[in-house]
């Protein structure tokens, strides 16, 4: 299914300026026409908090902080513009351990370095046209990590029931 891009508001946090350029470059060729960028995660987190963007899209291995650290900060401050805004992260690090990491910081989607167009697209369609229904807990706040409507998994945390999209999972919301 293709999804239109071009209205789409995206802001990319990476502190290597040429591969900012990389990813905007790719995101014109798909239409997106508003893009704004940041190349210090100090300065990002200031940006997110007052402007809404429809897409972030963010390195892992950043200075001073990480993508994992700003993901976190984004989906934890409450009434913040952006705590559920669909966030892609991208990093040369892609071993398992590296996408867990960044899964359990709150991210949508992963994108392993060098990144090519496609899987990017793939990507954004994903987080698009798939929405997983946003989960909080004490430990956790971000997109359900289930992926699969029937997880094994039996934990003493597990969820009864799959939350309703915007849900907070808190008790009374």
């Amino acid at each position: 299914m293709t999804v239109s891009l071009e209205r789409l508001k995206v802001f990319v946090v990476d502190d290597n300026h040429h591969m900012i350029n990389i990813i905007k470059a790719i995101l014109r060729g798909f239409g997106v026409k508003d893009i704004l960028d940041a190349i210090n995660p100090l300065e990002a987190l200031n940006i997110v908090r007052t402007t809404k963007f429809d897409l972030i899209i963010t390195d892992f291995a950043m200075e001073p902080i990480d993508g994992c650290e700003l993901t976190k900060t984004i989906r934890a401050e409450e009434g913040a513009p952006n705590r559920l805004t669909p966030i892609i992260m991208l990093s040369a690090y892609a071993e398992r351990s590296k996408v867990e990491i960044a899964r359990d910081a709150g991210i949508t989607e992963f994108c392993a370095k060098p990144v090519t167009a496609t899987e990017l697209y793939r990507k954004i369609a994903a987080a698009a046209n798939s929405p997983r229904p946003f989960v909080r807990t004490n430990m956790y706040s971000g997109p359900d990590r289930r992926r699969r409507k029937n997880s094994p998994h039996e934990g003493p945390e597990r969820r009864e029931a799959p939350l309703e999209f915007g849900d907070t999972g808190a008790p009374g919301a």
